[in-house]
């Protein structure tokens, strides 16, 4: 059973920076596929970003695309999400997901693909 604990949500301004962390623990890290999703408030999950296995591929959603990145560090069985430039349309609950991938460099952007969430935590942009 993997066990997803998400931090490093909280209050900023517009225009400020966050990082969110993923610690996965129950389960072979470095087998898993870890992607980010939001939801905001009467709002349906978006996919965020998403990282491979072993970090071979990395890909974006739209809506905060060049303003995110997302690494891993399998040594602390760990993912973040490292947001910048960050709106008040940010404003949502960010959630990490992990599946088993078999394959290297696949990358999963669909809430189906994942059968493992974390709580979330909430990020607030706000002045």
């Amino acid at each position: 059973q993997v066990h997803l604990v998400e931090s490093g949500g909280g209050l900023v301004q517009p225009g400020g920076s966050l990082r969110l962390s993923c610690v996965a623990s129950g389960v072979t890290f470095s087998n898993q596929a870890v992607s980010w999703f939001r939801q905001a408030p009467a709002k349906e999950r978006e996919f965020v970003a998403g990282i491979s296995r072993d970090a071979y591929k990395i890909e974006y959603g739209d809506s905060m695309k060049g303003r995110v990145t997302i690494s891993r560090d399998s040594a602390k069985n760990t993912v973040y999400l490292q947001m910048n430039s960050l709106r008040p349309e940010d404003t949502a609950i960010y959630y990490c997901a992990a599946t088993f991938a078999l394959i290297r460099f696949s990358v999963y952007r669909r809430e189906g693909d994942f059968g493992s969430w974390g709580q979330g935590t909430q990020v607030t942009v706000s002045s």
